[in-house]
């Protein structure tokens, strides 16, 4: 399974780059306006900034909900680094634009997911990954992980190659669960992902073996 971090922080970033298992990063409007990131040309920077630090796909997403829109916006988004994937939402001109984009060997990532029918359409579509959102599902009261499983279920009844990229992510036990159920891709905030290094009888067992190396 690999590895995304869903902020727009550099420093962020860089400490999930060098801890070694960050694979891409996802961002969106609200997180870039988070660390005061404002305006296109502001964007598009930091995104060219974003794609110097890491090796992976990096999501950035349109701001258009019309074809035209989506389709020039997207366009200007993957001129930026072969690094970017065009997110889109998943929306009637949102699922046209994928397909164009997908005819034209333009990566995509399909957002705002929250059903079976949507990530098929999305995969019909030719969407490279699509975006469910367990926490917010969770949020609601519905079972988020299930709609992971239903997706894998479908994907692989029929050979799709759409990536699943779990997003929304709210704890290391979603990424765990994620892993479970065969999501390829979760995308998360860094605090669960560093989550993942810890467990009390770790701390215990090294602080044993540091107390006895002063024995030696």
């Amino acid at each position: 399974m690999k590895f995304f971090i869903d902020t727009a922080d550099l420093e962020q970033i860089k400490k999930a780059q060098d801890l070694g298992v960050l694979d891409g990063v996802t961002t969106n409007p609200s997180i870039m306006a988070k660390v005061g990131i404002s305006g296109k040309n502001g964007i598009y920077a930091h995104y060219k900034a974003i794609c110097e630090i890491v090796n992976g796909d990096v999501s950035a997403e349109v701001l258009s909900t019309d074809y035209e829109g989506i389709i020039k916006e997207g366009k200007e988004l993957a001129e930026i680094d072969k690094q970017i994937t065009v997110k889109v939402p998943m929306i009637y001109d949102g699922i046209r634009a994928i397909k164009y984009f997908s005819s034209k060997g333009i990566k995509t990532n399909c957002t705002l997911v929250f059903s079976p029918g949507q990530a098929l359409l999305a995969a019909k579509a030719g969407a490279t990954y699509v975006s469910p959102f367990i926490g917010r599902l969770d949020d609601t009261s519905t079972d988020g992980l299930n709609l992971i499983a239903e997706i894998r279920e479908i994907y692989d009844n029929y050979g799709y190659t759409t990536k699943i990229l779990a997003a929304s992510i709210r704890s290391s036990m979603h990424i765990i669960n994620c892993a479970k159920i065969g999501a390829d891709i979760i995308t998360s905030p860094l605090a669960p992902i560093l989550d993942l290094l810890k467990h009390p009888l770790t701390d215990i067992g090294l602080a044993k073996f540091l107390e006895d190396s002063k024995k030696l």
